[in-house]
């Protein structure tokens, strides 16, 4: 078919469509016509509540708000925009025009001014939220994180973990001796709020992001590939990136085990990759991994000299060391409440009484009685 003609439109409703989908359609139609051939998109976070997400000047012509998200359809001398914007402050903004030229300025005006400034007060970092949508494609979602001081938090790890933390944070990319950092250790030892305080302490050179479905980047090439690029298809390509990145890793058990290789097929290697391969090499990428394994159980490749660039057992307290941390003798819980081989930190936590859950627990009945 030859693309200067003017193929045929066809809109077909039902009753489970919204009237969000009606504006979706009419953006598209001027484009699938011809009439406006050039497009430009733009993926915002941080939007303000009163942006109106189209050019000074112009008014909307269509608008549709419910489930979560707000549509907005608005037209100009040889364009048309629409504006989606959701609950969670994001939204995407898309122009199509007669020019490149014409879509880009639309898309600039529109934009412009429309989003909350990042806030540099030290209380907050940046923190990315990496998932694969339901349509196999990655997306990426930026927030505010509360900012996690290591003086503040030091306390909080035994001595042996917390120089070792400490060290980290005071590394700088060309200081580091390899790209991964692991993080091993049983489940309620701090490790989670020693990532937080690790990109605090490095967020003047280093972006913190999260990969939510972990178990899913390693099996989708093309997932690890848009997470490891740093782009999303929502995203204008054309812009710098010069940033260092940290990408975190949350409870990597199954794919860093000794037997990674049998259970989790090529997953263990293209972590490796990522980390001091050909595609690490090319790459600004830092890759922080927790587990709650041993080390003795870990893969032999994965904890090899000159593949970490740190890695930190974050265990327990000893029975004196929590002994310590509770403050026993000075107000604080009977050393006698401390386990003989010692306590985690959130165990320390519940025996200070600071943290008090709410519970309700069936009562079941034995022999005729309860217990």
């Amino acid at each position: 078919m030859d693309t200067h003609q003017t193929p045929p439109i066809h809109i077909a409703l039902d009753d489970s469509d919204e009237p969000a989908d009606v504006i979706d359609a009419l953006l598209l139609g001027p484009f699938a016509a011809g009439l406006q051939p050039a497009a430009r998109s733009a993926r915002l976070e941080r939007v303000r509540p009163d942006a109106p997400l189209f050019p000074v000047g112009a008014s909307a012509t269509r608008t549709a708000a419910g489930n979560g998200r707000r549509a907005v359809l608005a037209e100009g001398k040889g364009w048309t925009l629409r504006a989606m914007c959701w609950s969670d402050a994001c939204a995407t903004v898309t122009v199509v025009a007669e020019t490149d030229e014409l879509a880009a300025s639309v898309l600039a005006q529109a934009i412009d001014g429309a989003c909350e400034p990042v806030p540099d007060d030290g209380l907050t970092i940046p923190i990315a939220f990496w998932h694969r949508r339901c349509d196999g494609q990655a997306r990426r979602t930026g927030r505010q994180a509360a900012a996690t001081h290591w003086p503040k938090i030091r306390a909080n790890y035994p001595p042996a973990a917390a120089s070792a933390l400490e060290q980290v944070m005071a590394l700088r990319p060309d200081e580091a001796g390899g790209r991964l950092l692991l993080l091993h250790g049983p489940p309620g030892t701090g490790k989670t709020t020693a990532l937080r305080a690790i990109g605090t302490a490095w967020r003047q050179w280093c972006r913190t992001e999260v990969v939510i479905d972990s178990e899913q980047l390693y099996g989708d090439a093309g997932y690890l590939t848009a997470v490891m690029l740093g782009r999303d298809e929502d995203e204008d390509h054309d812009g710098p990136s010069g940033a260092w990145r940290l990408l975190v890793l949350e409870d990597c058990d199954e794919l860093i085990r000794d037997d990674a290789k049998r259970q989790a097929g090529q997953a263990l290697g293209r972590l490796l990759n990522m980390t001091d391969g050909l595609i690490g090499q090319g790459l600004k990428l830092l890759v922080a991994i927790t587990t709650n394994e041993p080390l003795g159980v870990l893969h032999p490749a994965i904890v090899r000299p000159g593949r970490c660039m740190a890695e930190i057992h974050v265990g327990p307290f000893s029975r004196s060391e929590a002994a310590e941390w509770l403050g026993a003798g000075n107000g604080g819980p009977a050393v006698s409440t401390v386990p003989a081989g010692g306590a985690t930190l959130a165990e320390l936590y519940a025996l200070r009484g600071t943290v008090n859950p709410v519970r309700a627990r069936e009562l079941r009945s034995v022999a005729g009685m309860y217990l």
